[in-house]
């Protein structure tokens, strides 16, 4: 249970860094890209947090975002809509490699919001059922 409060409080100092960039009314591109790239890492912190949870409940050994999202949901964690939720935001992670494209990294952005608050939903949800 150590590993799994470590990797949380990890991935919630990550959540914080993201936090002070999401939503800025007219973000500079700098700013932008910042917020793309901690987006990127706290999403890294956030899943691999979940799969130290889901391992130490001995529920799966899951290797994947994707297999520790699906594994997630079925642990109960999130309803089967916030599961589509995330493989939508796993599906943005995947294509930051594009953010040289302004127009994606500008679509992108305006959905980090969402998508913070999604990582934070997933994290709560397992902070509660660790303390």
């Amino acid at each position: 249970m150590e590993r799994v409060r470590e990797r949380l409080d990890e991935a919630l100092k990550a959540l914080a860094t993201l936090d002070k960039l999401v939503g800025l009314p007219k973000p500079t591109d700098i700013e932008r890209d910042a917020a793309i790239q901690r987006f990127e890492y706290t999403f890294e912190m956030t899943w691999k947090a979940a799969q130290a949870y889901i391992t130490d409940q001995g529920l799966l050994e899951a290797s994947s975002p994707k297999n520790v999202i699906r594994a997630s949901f079925k642990a109960g964690l999130f309803d089967e809509e916030t599961a589509e939720k995330f493989m939508r935001l796993v599906n943005d992670r995947n294509s930051t490699v594009h953010t040289y494209k302004e127009e994606f990294a500008i679509q992108l952005y305006t959905r980090l919001a969402g998508h913070a608050a999604l990582l934070r939903l997933w994290l709560v949800e397992i902070q509660m059922r660790i303390e």
